[in-house]
């Protein structure tokens, strides 16, 4: 007779601690089955990468730890999920699956229902249950605030005391970091994963780093440091947004006269990107499509049939002739981060510029970024895009924001090294130096450096034309209209969460809150 198991199916929640399928599972009093899946099929999609990957092994070999010093090791299986489970229920009588509800691309919404199908069909328990801040099957838009306040106040699951080991299982091997099914490797170094590189962020953000957050979370080369830097393990679920919210609660309610006119403001900023991020996510899962179609149906099409080959080319390896663009793209390809004004700058100037779709540069994107959020990352391509129909047209001037955030050019000069002698008067118009002045500088534009791939101000007022072409049309109100009311952002939350004095977060207003750059919205 088969061993009777549950089994506790982890996903992009790579913890032990406030895991709440974790825990009811070890109080069945039966044998638990820790289980990860690395599922091929999933690593061929184009928004995946071998950086991810690098994270998720760090963070996999911190589970496996984590979950043996309980008492039974994390159970690493290569497959897609159904094979898996139906080689598993061979060897096991498998009495229930027990898992986080996932708000992720299409792909793994729809390898869950196919899980969903074959318990059903199996006669076998699934249990899912909430994660972050994202409410499955809200019925109104205008309740979310409250619920994720209410969720973000309840106290953490705590870790499991123990788990039954099960009698006879082979854990399985953690594919390598570079194994050839994840693709080509990182060009860089990537963030280490695991729980125990999120409380170490987690704990310099609210003791030092974080006291300079707002002052610096725009520049690159700054925000590197004074950012939380915590995306990618929220992104990956080595601590769980209601950890980080409920830490800043209590750093909020410890800081002494001396520290609170400095800290305040900072950390109370850095919870609000915490509730933005939730609140991006719930429109993935609110309306999955938004991965793939424009979330105002008016801007379909309006991209797609003059894509231009050699500008993605040149954005993707930045080579575009602007200097801030190319030493941001260069950064992120090399590091897997960058900060959130950067981020929306690279995909404003992919869509305006050089008038590019969003779902062809998201998915580049989407392999660099180590902290690949689905919610957060189709959301703000869309708004950066300007295809959501109800946020304002908000375009970036890539000289000007190369002024503003890198004065000196130091950032520049250390990512676009062609540009090293430039003086500080041409850095951030190299195109303007005289050809001696180019000569003594080293840097002969259109040979040591490219020309700007497009004219800014012309390509703006070409796309300003473009864009407002849709928007004269007959319906475009109404159905923006209706982009909002399932979509878009409510002014404001009850002052305090329901049945807490945990204090509430105000969410996202419209108008100029709405049109919020952010790309990873933890470190806006």
């Amino acid at each position: 007779m088969h061993e009777e198991i549950v089994i506790v199916w982890f996903k992009r929640d790579l913890r032990v601690g406030d895991h709440a399928p974790l825990k009811a599972a070890s109080e069945t009093g039966l044998p638990v089955l820790p289980l990860y899946i690395v599922e091929p099929d999933y690593w061929q999609q184009p928004f995946a990468s071998s950086r991810h990957w690098h994270f998720i092994h760090d963070s996999l070999l911190d589970v496996r730890t984590a979950c043996g010093r309980l008492g039974q090791p994390l159970v690493v299986r290569t497959g897609d999920a159904i094979t898996v489970l139906q080689e598993l229920q061979t060897v096991f009588t498998i009495k229930a699956v027990y898992a986080h509800e996932e708000t992720g691309n299409d792909w793994t919404y729809t390898r869950d229902k196919q899980v969903m199908a074959w318990c059903r069909d199996t006669d076998i328990q699934l249990h899912q249950f909430p994660t972050n801040g994202i409410i499955r099957r809200l019925k109104n838009r205008d309740s979310w605030a409250s619920l994720r306040n209410r969720r973000m106040a309840d106290a953490c699951v705590p870790t499991p005391d123990a788990l039954m080991p099960v009698a006879r299982v082979e854990v399985g091997d953690v594919p390598g970091k570079n194994d050839a099914m994840f693709g080509p490797p990182p060009s860089g170094p990537v963030q280490i994963g695991g729980r125990g590189a999120a409380y170490d962020l987690l704990s310099s953000f609210l003791q030092t780093r974080g006291q300079h957050y707002i002052a610096h979370m725009s520049a690159p080369g700054l925000s590197e440091i004074y950012g939380s830097r915590l995306s990618a393990h929220l992104t990956w679920g080595t601590v769980s947004a209601r950890e980080v919210d409920q830490a800043i609660g209590r750093r909020l309610a410890k800081l002494s006269p001396d520290e609170a006119p400095r800290w305040r403001r900072q950390l109370s900023a850095f919870r609000s990107r915490l509730a933005w991020r939730c609140h991006f996510m719930q429109k993935l899962e609110d309306q999955p499509s938004v991965e793939h179609t424009c979330m105002h149906p008016f801007f379909e099409g309006i991209r797609e049939d003059s894509f231009n080959d050699e500008f993605f080319e040149a954005w993707k390896q930045g080579h575009t002739g602007y200097p801030l663009i190319d030493a941001c793209m260069r950064n992120l390809t090399h590091h897997g981060w960058i900060t959130f004004r950067m981020r929306a700058m690279l995909v404003s100037f992919a869509s305006y510029d050089l008038w590019l779709d969003w779902r062809k540069t998201g998915y580049h994107l989407a392999q660099l970024f180590t902290d690949y959020e689905p919610g957060i990352h189709y959301s703000q391509l869309q708004m950066q895009s300007g295809v959501t129909g109800i946020n304002a047209v908000r375009i970036y001037n890539p000289i000007k924001q190369s002024y503003d955030h890198d004065p000196k050019g130091a950032f520049i000069r250390k990512w676009v090294p062609e540009l090293a002698d430039v003086p500080d008067a041409f850095i951030h118009e190299p195109w303007k130096m005289g050809h001696a002045q180019q000569e003594l500088a080293r840097c002969v534009i259109g040979i040591d450096y490219p020309e700007p791939v497009v004219d800014h101000a012309a390509a703006i007022v070409a796309a300003r034309e473009k864009m407002a072409r849709v928007r004269k049309q007959d319906g475009f109100r109404h159905a923006s209209q209706s982009v909002y009311a399932k979509l878009g952002s409510r002014k404001r939350t009850p002052r305090r969460a329901p049945k807490s004095s945990h204090r509430a977060v105000k969410t996202p207003r419209g108008g100029q809150g709405a049109q919020m750059d952010l790309l990873n919205l933890l470190d806006k």
